[in-house]
């Protein structure tokens, strides 16, 4: 599932492209009947809100975008192409094109239903949102586990599995730790990392989150194998204490944890 790193490089893009532009809306063989609803707009602009894309065609129109686990945009310049394949949407001008597939979510939405979904998501860090009401949302939790809560995107929003892992790593936090256990200079100090990371995985498309002395190559950009000190590394050795990475199933989703550099 593409991150809120992800969801916000794309809506940047899709604003520059198509901003303030009349735009041609498209749904294939009927897989967004109201595209008709929004062709031949002007659209203002695209804003991401967590892991939703909103699309501002004015008068209470707009076209919210849930990518889920297998969304995904192909995008272009130039006429677009002949459309393929399982198109659920297209957008386009006659310099720009932008193609949507396998969404969990494509739909026209009114301005009271995305102020509203604004309102049940937790703050966003690349929103630049004032955190308190996440925090005090994971402070309130006697039970619920932090790795649990980070991947609730009524608590913060945007963060998914990879930044999960990884900014309880870099905070040296135990996923396991009940949310009420947890300090305000905890939570900070994992806000800040969040900060800090989620633009810059906006920049070159790779979510690195390992330090280079940490790495087994600490001299050039990371190498693909060692971006990330606990994701996706089951088995493998910690780049920092050489403990196995560990794993198991948590909120839904594969959580990988090094149980020395995060022993509860």
């Amino acid at each position: 599932m593409p991150e809120g790193n992800e969801l916000h490089r794309w809506a940047k893009m899709q604003t520059e492209a198509f901003g303030g532009k009349k735009v041609r809306v498209e749904g294939p063989n009927g897989r967004f009947a109201d595209a008709v609803l929004l062709d031949g707009r002007v659209l203002r602009e695209v804003m991401a809100v967590g892991k939703h894309i909103g699309y501002d065609f004015g008068k209470d129109r707009k076209l919210h975008v849930h990518m889920g686990l297998y969304g995904d945009f192909t995008e272009g310049t130039g006429p677009a192409p002949e459309m393929r394949g399982a198109l659920r949407l297209r957008i386009s001008t006659k310099s720009d094109w932008l193609e949507l597939r396998g969404p969990t979510d494509c739909s026209v939405w009114t301005d009271e239903q995305w102020e509203a979904l604004k309102a049940r998501l937790g703050p966003d860090p690349l929103n630049d949102d004032d955190p308190e009401r996440g925090f005090q949302a994971i402070l309130a939790k006697k039970t619920t586990s932090i790795g649990a809560l980070l991947m609730d995107q009524t608590v913060f929003s945007g963060i998914g599995n990879i930044y999960r892992a990884e900014f309880l790593f870099r905070a040296r936090v135990s996923p396991f730790r009940a949310g009420a256990q947890m300090t305000r200079e905890e939570l900070k100090a994992i806000w800040k990392d969040a900060l800090k990371l989620m633009p810059e995985g906006m920049v070159d498309r790779r979510i690195v989150t390992t330090k280079p002395p940490d790495r087994p190559h600490s001299k050039g950009p990371a190498l693909d194998e060692e971006v990330n000190y606990v994701y996706r590394r089951k088995g493998k050795p910690c780049f920092v204490c050489g403990t196995k990475i560990e794993m198991k199933v948590m909120a839904g989703r594969n959580l990988f944890w090094c149980p020395t550099c995060q022993a509860a």
